[in-house]
């Protein structure tokens, strides 16, 4: 399904789906949602087609921080442009590491990231903890509100209820993603599911205690989930889950201290089994009908965007913005205003350097624009130092250009199948079973030919280094990279330094425990049983 059919209806009943959520979460979280709705959740159910709706928004809280416009928030206290979910976890991802520069670092949270100098009042960090226990609770009210009780208290039909089957897997299984998110940046959650008294102080659940929940609700859910690419667009399915699986497994080292590399390998032929391919084109992954172009083959689960029904200022609209440079004034070529934000994203050195060198001359993932620029950033201010790139475009694959000149019609890749191909790779590196070197080489190469690098690869070639700076070369500002460098045990620490690391033009070490991002301050004391990361 197109995704203007089914965000459109999405939008529509999202202010009608926060009162339900008000009412019976409200003491799930240290944030609290706004509601000016005179709507009870008890009217809300009296249309069977309102559960879809109900589901509509777990999704709708992936993209939206609001209903009153890409400037809104439904949470107190949070602010729309530090709180969109998917840029969050960009910032938290990419920009903390060696991908991504913010020229205006008066903007909230942003200096404090990029240089590796955050505190527990960083509100970037309020934004996803927030939004992400958010997710949670959406997910806990459509459960709560599911159960066989209430189904039968409301003479709800045969056909509803079956669809409500996969409509509760879904809701556990973007739960199950949060609760991923929340691992791996925080190490800890408050955890709340359905079962949870209302209004109780909710329970923390650590690294180990999350890790288990969630390869448990995925075995209990799998087989009420669509098969992989059977699902309306923009739903999760089988595929999905496999996913959340496979990059928890391959990080299982940092996450609970265990090997899963054979874990990972499973998870991997399984997706690779569902039915994916590659899109022809390593840039439709990032275009405005990447909804319709060949990235449908390849995308596994967006973060939807769209310039009418969903405007946001979410990852895919700061990227297009923000990467039109202050000297190029490239904008119209990516479909938005001429002069963008003036220069607001560059690359750091460490990365524009991946691409140096003839062998990645003519390769389509090297959209680094380097023509009349210094390498280097001296100062972050000067938005005339430092390369620029142009990976995301709000142009069309049919040469047209999105809806809008600001809000961008690009859906996030969160999963794609490029990411499957290089975490096959190396868990078979690293010793996993149930995989093999040559097919992982075929993998490999797969990506290369797309790109159009015609550098011959052998088996000798394919070694753990050479992953980890490939999947920076095909992943690169996709919120992987911190992830990535903790893995190889390069972000803290002086074994790797980066322009800014540390807040040193040249990069400098930064401290073991900023593995771990803390815990907000304000969420410490609204819970308890919240205990702050170590070092903070």
């Amino acid at each position: 399904m197109m995704k203007s059919k089914y965000f459109n209806s999405r939008i529509a009943i999202l202010s009608l789906v926060l009162v339900a959520f008000f009412t019976s979460c409200e003491g799930d979280l240290d944030v609290t949602p706004q509601d000016d709705q005179n709507t009870l959740a008890t009217d809300l159910f009296e249309d069977e087609a309102a559960y879809k709706q109900v589901l509509a928004s777990v999704y709708g809280n992936l993209s939206l921080t609001g209903t009153d416009g890409a400037g809104s928030s439904n949470i107190q206290g949070l602010d729309a442009g530090t709180s969109q979910y998917g840029r969050t976890l960009l910032y938290m991802q990419t920009l903390a590491a060696d991908q991504m520069i913010w020229s205006y670092e008066n903007d909230p949270g942003t200096r404090e990231i990029q240089r590796n100098i955050w505190t527990t009042q960083n509100p970037v960090f309020v934004g996803f903890w927030g939004r992400a226990h958010v997710s949670v609770a959406f997910a806990n009210n459509l459960l709560r509100e599911t159960t066989d009780a209430k189904l039968d208290a409301r003479n709800v039909s045969a056909g509803t209820r079956s669809e409500i089957v996969q409509f509760r897997a879904e809701a556990r299984l973007l739960r199950a993603l949060s609760y991923y998110h929340l691992m791996d940046l925080f190490g800890k959650a408050n955890f709340v599911t359905e079962d949870t008294p209302l209004n109780s102080i909710p329970e923390v659940a650590d690294r180990a205690e999350l890790f288990s929940f969630i390869e448990t609700e995925i075995a209990a859910i799998e087989s009420d989930l669509a098969n992989p690419r059977q699902n309306e667009y923009g739903r999760a399915d089988k595929a999905v889950a496999w996913m959340i699986l496979a990059k928890m497994y391959l990080n299982a080292e940092v996450y609970i201290g265990q090997d899963k590399y054979t874990e990972a390998i499973s998870a991997c032929n399984q997706i690779i089994g569902g039915g994916y391919s590659l899109a022809t084109d390593y840039a439709h992954n990032f275009m405005a009908d990447n909804d319709a172009n060949s990235a449908t083959n390849e995308i596994i689960f967006p973060l939807i965007s769209d310039g009418f029904y969903t405007q946001n200022f979410g990852p895919a609209t700061v990227m297009v913005n923000g990467s039109v440079g202050s000297i190029e004034v490239n904008g119209t070529e990516v479909g938005v205003q001429a002069g963008g934000w003036g220069g607001a994203l560059r690359v750091r050195k460490q990365f524009a350097d991946l691409f140096a060198g003839s062998l990645y001359v003519d390769d389509t993932r090297n959209t680094i624009i380097s023509a009349g620029r210094p390498i280097d950033i001296i100062d972050i201010s000067d938005r005339d130092s430092g390369y620029i790139i142009q990976k995301y475009s709000n142009a069309t694959s049919t040469g047209g250009f999105g809806i809008d000149q600001t809000f961008v019609d690009i859906d996030f890749p969160l999963f794609r199948l490029a990411d499957v191909h290089l975490m096959y790779a190396e868990s078979v590196l690293r010793g996993g079973t149930g995989g093999d070197i040559n097919t992982a080489l075929g993998y490999i190469r797969d990506l290369r030919t797309r790109a159009n690098n015609t550098n011959t690869l052998n088996v000798g070639d394919i070694t753990l280094g050479f992953i980890l700076d490939e999947r920076s070369r095909e992943l690169h500002w996709e919120a992987h990279r911190r992830q990535d460098l903790i893995r190889y045990g390069l972000f803290t620490g002086g074994n790797y330094n980066w322009a800014w690391k540390g807040n040193g033009s040249n990069g400098i070490a930064i401290p073991q425990n900023f593995n771990i991002y803390p815990i907000p301050a304000a969420s410490l004391s609204s819970n308890p049983n919240l205990t702050q990361n170590p070092g903070y």
